[in-house]
């Protein structure tokens, strides 16, 4: 098998071939008269063409001619060109091979470069080690080098020993991730990593097959079954914080190997990396199991209110022509009694002769069953469903590490108070029990007697759970999606120095209280200009501001002088105006050139 290369052909032209651009040559290849002066000095016109090709090389790029993966006709082109000469001259310069080396030391010596040699191998690996940290692309590898020479005023080799370097550099950090993921892990952790490619006889699978094929449709079975894959993965011990021993696109990197390959394929890696892999899998796997677990719950909780809210309609449904016929049996009383207070006979007699009494009796039940099921709340319906939460709902509080801030301590009062009940096995609830939900929703738990039902009470804690860990006020430890919020910001350490390049306060507090006061001090000074009256268009009547319309000022007439001057103006170029603004200011003179720092002439 032939061996991989770091680059690709697209990667060496953008690293190493001189642009063609016209803009591009202008900008980066132009001469400079200290550039004219050490180029006059050579006597032939080869000489002085081949000698500012390799100036132009060196002095941009860091590449030697020799080294150059191609002849830049363009930049030949256009140095000729500056020069006043053929650009087949250079054909000449480049068959003197003694020539051609004088003249690269000369201008190494004059800008205060050397050429590499094999003492900087191991400058080039560590370079490129650095780089791979992050990544195993070859194009960043390849940059890092290749500053790290330039930093040193290396002249850059050949683009093979580049990519040698390149790839024994990204070696070296792979080997550095490793270590780093795996240091501190004991035997027994590092033997729980290798089992998950060991195949369960029971299951016919591998560990890591098995903890991958998590089910996703929400049942209150398959909450268990992810929860058991949760309680195996945390049997090893792995703290998430371990990822932040790497570069965190490694550490994706490594996860996506981990989620992508098969076990037997992770088996022919070697041990060390075989287990950095494994780690990383770890790691993300249980985050992305208890997301799951959580997810799951989010839709069989609101599953259970959706679920008897539809159940509801459909009973609503299929009793719509009872009641249509209890809407007109109700409609013939009103008119049986409306009209017995016109003609001041007896209402009841007037009742039976129109609607019958007996048939009132008989209805009397169907209107109070509908009556009691409209008035039904949300939260009576969804502890229909009851049952089902129970399959899951002790489990998933056994199993997740719920955290709030004080706004929500009686959330997770409660939440300790169902952890607890569930695990004792107790039926009956605390006199006063924690009650974090709504106020409508307290009325209903407690009843009319005053006994809290826990059916009521468990249902509506399980609600109001989903809801904060829904908005964010609730988040789950080791969770991806339901983390705490501010561990999405920048840590201390890291944002200090970033609010002090901005010239921002330290804390939040010193801005809010440097704002307030500069707040306070302009409002003060336009109360006391508003009471003096000295705000143009601005006053204060009868204790309320009133602010004048601003209204256009300019006059026709200064608007048609204004076109008429324009039009006397002569047409200029711009480049002409500032050719004189030049002249008259010489602000030129503040200008350098790109390359050599020295003062534009022209």
């Amino acid at each position: 098998m032939g061996r991989r290369e770091l680059l690709t052909d697209e990667e060496r032209r953008l690293l190493f071939d001189i642009p063609t651009d016209r803009d591009q040559l202008v900008r980066l290849y132009t001469l400079s008269k200290s550039d004219r002066a050490l180029i006059d000095a050579r006597r032939r016109s080869s000489n002085r063409l081949g000698f500012a090709l390799q100036l132009a090389l060196l002095r941009h790029s860091g590449v030697a001619l020799q080294f150059s993966p191609s002849r830049p006709q363009a930049l030949i082109t256009y140095l000729a060109e500056q020069l006043g000469l053929d650009a087949s001259a250079v054909d000449d310069y480049v068959r003197r091979g003694q020539t051609l080396t004088d003249h690269g030391r000369e201008l190494a010596t004059a800008l205060g470069m050397r050429p590499p040699t094999a003492a900087d191998l191991s400058m080039m690996i560590e370079a490129a080690s650095i780089a791979a940290w992050a990544t195993d692309k070859g194009l960043p590898i390849a940059i890092g080098i290749i500053a790290s020479l330039r930093e040193a005023n290396i002249i850059l080799p050949a683009t093979a020993v580049i990519e040698r370097t390149g790839a024994a550099g990204r070696v070296r950090a792979r080997k550095r991730v490793s270590e780093a993921l795996l240091a501190g892990l004991n035997d027994d952790q590092l033997a729980g990593i290798d089992g998950l490619l060991a195949v369960d006889a029971k299951r016919g699978l591998s560990n890591l097959a098995w903890l991958k094929a998590m089910p996703t449709s929400p049942k209150a079975d398959h909450v268990r079954e992810i929860v058991d894959r949760l309680v195996h993965i945390r049997k090893f011990g792995i703290s998430a914080d371990r990822a932040d021993a790497i570069h965190p696109d490694r550490f994706r990197q490594l996860v996506r190997e981990g989620r992508g390959a098969h076990a037997y394929l992770l088996d022919r890696y070697s041990v060390q990396r075989r287990r950095a892999v494994l780690v990383a899998f770890a790691i993300d796997i249980e985050a992305r199991l208890t997301d799951a677990t959580i997810e799951m719950a989010d839709k069989l909780i609101g599953g259970a209110f959706t679920r008897a809210r539809i159940t509801e309609e459909r009973k609503f449904t299929a009793t719509a022509r009872d009641v249509g016929r209890l809407m007109r049996l109700f409609e013939g009383t009103i008119d049986a009694l409306a009209g017995a207070a016109d003609t001041g006979e007896d209402a009841l007699a007037a009742v039976d002769q129109k609607v019958g009494w007996w048939a009132l009796l008989k209805a009397r039940g169907e209107v109070s069953e509908l009556a009691r099921t409209a008035g039904q709340d949300t939260l009576i319906r969804g502890a229909d469903r009851y049952a089902t939460l129970r399959k899951f709902a002790p489990l998933l509080l056994e199993v997740l590490d719920f955290k709030a801030s004080r706004a929500s301590d009686q959330t997770l009062a409660a939440v300790a108070l169902l952890r607890d009940i569930n695990k004792s096995g107790k039926r009956d609830l605390p006199a006063n029990p924690p009650m974090p939900f709504k106020k409508e929703w307290r009325k209903i738990v407690v009843g009319e007697t005053g006994k809290i039902d826990r059916r009521l009470w468990e249902t509506a804690t399980l609600a109001h759970l989903r809801n904060k860990w829904r908005s964010g006020d609730v988040w789950v430890e080791r969770s991806a999606n339901y983390r705490r919020f501010d561990s999405y910001l920048l840590p201390p350490s890291e944002a200090a120095p970033i609010a002090a390049g901005l010239g921002l306060p330290a804390t939040a507090g010193e801005w809010l209280e440097s704002r307030g006061r500069e707040l306070d001090w302009r409002l003060k000074r336009f109360a006391h200009r508003l009471h003096r009256g000295l705000l143009i268009g601005v006053e204060l009547r009868d204790d309320r501001l009133h602010i004048s319309p601003v209204r256009a000022a300019t006059p026709a007439d200064a608007e048609m002088l204004a076109d008429q001057l324009d039009g006397l103006l002569p047409p200029a170029r711009l480049t002409e105006i500032l050719h004189e603004v030049a002249r008259d200011t010489g602000f030129l003179s503040a200008f350098s050139n790109l390359r050599t720092g020295e003062p534009c002439t022209n």
